[in-house]
């Protein structure tokens, strides 16, 4: 009797332990909150791109993940390579930027 109330005990903990063990975030993933929060951080730099003549904003793309800023793309110049990182480090939120944009 005493080993099937131990038996249920320890299933009953792995059971807890599982269930806290998968409402945390994977590593390198995020939460539906943190989505949320890189999409914002992904519109606002897009329609700051949009607003400034001097960037091809069609051709930049622009992804968040964890408030990490990765600018990707093509330019015509260096100067607008290194403003449209200038335009994404402005937002507020943004914790590093990755100009991955290629001037050609």
């Amino acid at each position: 009797m005493r080993h099937v109330t131990w038996v249920r005990s320890a299933l009953l903990a792995m059971a807890v332990t599982a269930s806290i063990a998968a409402c945390a975030p994977m590593q390198g993933r995020e939460t539906a909150g943190e989505y949320v929060d890189d999409a914002g951080i992904t519109a606002k730099i897009k329609a700051e791109l949009v607003r400034d003549k001097d960037l091809p904003a069609s051709q930049i793309r622009v992804e968040t993940m964890q408030n990490v800023v990765q600018l990707s793309g093509f330019v015509d110049s260096a100067t607008q390579k290194s403003k449209a990182a200038q335009v994404a480090r402005s937002v507020q939120g943004v914790k590093d930027v990755k100009n991955d944009i290629i001037v050609r």
